[in-house]
């Protein structure tokens, strides 16, 4: 088991209660942590990911700018900012507006069930994509993602769409 494939299981309260290999955990259905960054522009525009149609689920779908799990032993933060470079090429200060626990099973088998932190940041730059994570990416106004959702669910990732609202609410408080 290689050991930058494993991440850390925890329970309900984030607690670490072990780790996994990072496929095991998604075919088991193991509560790990996660973490879901949003990277807004000086116009307050998103920017979206389209997830490589290779991903082993959610492949070719929308989704927020970058998402993934920490490694055993690192840091939430830091790995934020480590895959935020790996799949686009772009990092910024970051900050934690938003936690949420779901879990949602696909059609291939797999579930996730994650206890997801939610980091937004602020970036004009333009992305350098990852072509093994994502295949394409936009600024998308906020009025018109939301639209998008509503009209066209299919296309977003499920976590965008469970968390999409709150993360709003919490960053025009």
């Amino acid at each position: 088991m290689e050991a930058d494939n494993n991440i850390i299981l925890v329970n309900e309260n984030d607690e670490p209660i072990g780790a996994s290999e990072k496929l095991e955990a998604h075919q088991l259905g193991k509560l790990h942590r996660a973490f879901s960054v949003f990277i807004f522009n000086s116009r307050g525009e998103l920017l979206l990911q389209k997830r490589a149609s290779s991903k082993y689920h959610s492949g070719g779908l929308w989704s927020n700018t970058c998402c993934s799990h920490p490694r055993v032993n690192e840091d939430t933060l830091l790995a934020a900012h480590r895959r935020l470079r790996e799949e686009m090429g772009l990092d910024c200060d970051l900050k934690e507006v938003h936690k949420f626990v779901y879990k949602i099973k696909f059609d291939n088998g797999l579930t996730e069930y994650e206890y997801d932190h939610v980091l937004v940041g602020k970036s004009d730059e333009t992305p350098k994509l990852n072509l093994e994570e994502a295949e394409d990416w936009k600024w998308v106004r906020l009025s018109e993602l939301c639209e998008d959702v509503k009209s066209s669910p299919e296309n977003f990732t499920s976590w965008l769409k469970i968390c999409l609202n709150d993360v709003l609410a919490k960053i025009l408080e």
